[in-house]
Parts: C-alpha cells; sequence; structure tokens
C-alpha cells in the first residue's frame, strides 16, 4: 500500500500556491507516494477536510492565484487535543508526511506537531513579504511586485497629468521589502520602510530642490509597518505645497495569475519538498540562496531574524533622506 502524503496551505494565501499544490501531488504520485490535499489548513486538519485529487482537480489551475485548498489561521490547534484529532484524521487514511505550503507561523504548528507525533513535514515557503529568514525569496513575491508595479504605473500616469504627489502604501507589516523594490523599480521619490530611518526635514529640503529645478510630480511609497501613509500625504501637501492624494493598495496585492518565476520557482520547491521526505527528512523547509535550493531545519529558520538583502537597503536609503 503507498505510503499517504497530504499537502496543504496555510497562513495567508499567495500566488504561487496553486502551481505548487498540482506540482507536489503529481510529482508525489510518480514517486510512490498516495497524495490527499487538506481544505482549509489547519483547520482542516482537525475537522477532516481531506480529499483525494484527480486530473480533473489539479488541471487547469497553474494560473490561477490565491489557494485552490483556501487556508485559514486556526487557534484550536495549539491545543494538544485538537492536534490529537488531527493526527488520527491522518492515520485513518495512512498519511505518513505533510507538506505545506506558508509561512513561519505554519511551520512552527507542524513542527510542534511533529514533536509531538513524530509526523515528517516539508515546508515551502510563501509569503508575499518575503520575511522568511534562511531564504532569499518566499513563492508569491514576484506576482505581489508585479502587482503593485502595475498599480503604481497608472499612478504614476496621474501624478504627472495633474502634477500631484501620490502615497502609495504598500503591505508589510514587519518588513519593507516590497516597498523598497517596489520603489526602485517604479522611480518614486520617497521610500519609508520599518528598516531605514526616515527624516522629513530632509526629505522636504531635497523635493524643494527638485521642485525648483522643475519637478512637478512626487511619488512616494510607504510600507504599512510604518503608519505614515495618511501621515506623509498630508505632510506632502501642507509642507511641500503639493495637493496630494493618498492610494492604499490592499489585498490587490495578493491577487494575480502567478508570474512565471512564481510557478517555476513552486515547481522546484515543491519537488525538493517531496525529495526531502522520500530522503526521510523530518522537519526541513526548502529555501533558495544565491542561485542554489537546499533545505535547512526549521529551528533554523524559525530561530533566525529574517535580514533584507544589505544591497536593496543601501539602494533604498536615499529615498528616506
Amino acid at each position: 500500500m503507498s505510503k499517504g502524503l497530504a499537502i496543504m496551505t496555510s497562513g495567508g494565501d499567495a500566488a504561487g500556491m496553486n502551481p505548487a499544490i498540482k506540482v507536489a501531488a503529481e510529482y508525489a504520485a510518480s514517486r510512490g507516494f498516495k497524495p490527499w490535499l487538506v481544505y482549509d489548513g489547519l483547520r482542516g486538519l482537525i475537522d477532516d477536510r481531506f480529499v483525494e485529487p484527480d486530473r480533473e482537480m489539479l488541471s487547469g489551475i497553474l494560473h490561477r492565484g490565491g489557494t485552490l485548498l483556501r487556508s485559514s489561521r486556526e487557534k484550536r490547534f495549539f491545543d494538544i487535543g485538537f492536534r490529537r484529532q488531527a493526527l488520527e484524521n491522518l492515520k485513518k487514511r495512512g498519511i505518513e508526511k505533510l507538506i505545506v505550503i506558508g509561512g513561519d507561523g505554519s511551520f512552527r504548528a507542524l513542527n510542534q506537531f511533529y514533536a509531538d507525533f513524530g509526523i515528517p513535514f516539508a515546508g515551502i515557503p510563501a509569503t508575499i513579504d518575503n520575511d522568511i529568514a534562511g531564504t532569499d525569496y518566499c513563492l508569491g513575491v514576484d506576482t505581489a511586485l508585479n502587482m503593485i508595479r502595475q498599480s503604481i504605473d497608472s499612478i504614476h500616469d496621474t501624478a504627472t497629468s495633474f502634477s500631484r504627489a501620490f502615497v502609495v502604501e504598500v503591505m508589510g507589516r514587519h518588513c519593507g521589502y516590497l516597498a523598497m523594490v517596489s520603489a526602485l523599480s517604479c522611480g518614486a521619490e520617497i521610500c519609508l520602510t520599518p528598516e531605514v530611518p526616515y527624516n522629513l526635514d530632509s526629505i522636504g529640503l531635497r523635493l524643494q530642490r527638485e521642485i525648483d529645478a522643475g519637478r512637478n510630480h512626487i511619488l512616494a511609497i510607504a510600507a504599512e509597518g510604518t503608519k505614515m501613509a495618511d501621515y506623509l500625504t498630508r505632510w506632502i501637501n501642507d509642507s511641500i505645497g503639493m495637493e496630494a492624494r493618498l492610494t492604499v493598495l490592499g489585498h490587490v496585492q495578493r491577487g494575480g495569475s502567478p508570474t512565471v518565476r512564481d510557478r517555476l520557482m513552486a515547481y522546484k520547491f515543491a519537488v525538493a519538498a517531496v525529495d526531502s521526505l522520500e530522503a526521510g527528512e523530518t522537519n526541513s523547509v526548502m529555501v533558495f540562496n544565491e542561485g542554489h535550493y537546499s533545505t535547512r531545519p526549521i529551528h533554523e529558520v524559525c530561530d533566525s531574524q529574517y535580514q533584507i538583502d544589505p544591497r536593496i537597503i543601501e539602494l533604498s536609503t536615499p529615498l528616506a533622506q
């Protein structure tokens, strides 16, 4: 009898999850596993929401954003009694291994599950914030950046047409990666993030010099974690004297058809996850660093502090001064 392997998504949705689901299920089957899909993340483990995937279910999902399996944040999983209930749901189907596509919170939950009952798992990093320690890339980042770029390019057209300033708030509660990369790639004049100290006085002097030299519009990017987007809009209007508007992109950043990069990364991460479980690894996260794919033990990932590439910080720092 084939050993069961369950695939689930957990935490915030990210483009690239569906390609990872498809590839993981199909590749696992080719390696002799019996794949199962779990709906609704950790909640589905507890509430017995398992399904055997067929060709029809997996076909046509590569181009879809979000996650076919849906997701949840389930507080009941912190209770050993509910984790034991999840274990029974696995055991009655012969499921001996898990693949979780999500962030470090999901990895921590599955690592506790492994500590309790010895069920091995492999983690595939997926979060648009790109803030998982130990990997340079997480699924969904490239698609999110392209959604942001498309929106900012459209806003830029309006800014130049009406000689206005626009402040765009992007996601990133604790990490300014999206804001930094978007600011650099879209030619913003201001970028405020949690990682880089900002000085509005020096920003104002710099912008005033540029306005005196002929600048007729301003584009500013603020990470939501700074909580500065609304204030920055009013500051530009009052201190710089340029009419300013605020655009909060919100959850549009999570959507969209996965880019080629996210589809390819999903393929490689999913294959690596199945291979790691087949090789006997028990609680590893798939990582990508400087062009190379490998695995890292969960404790190295969760016990480390994520750091944005210093080169990106260096390039974006002048936009905060």
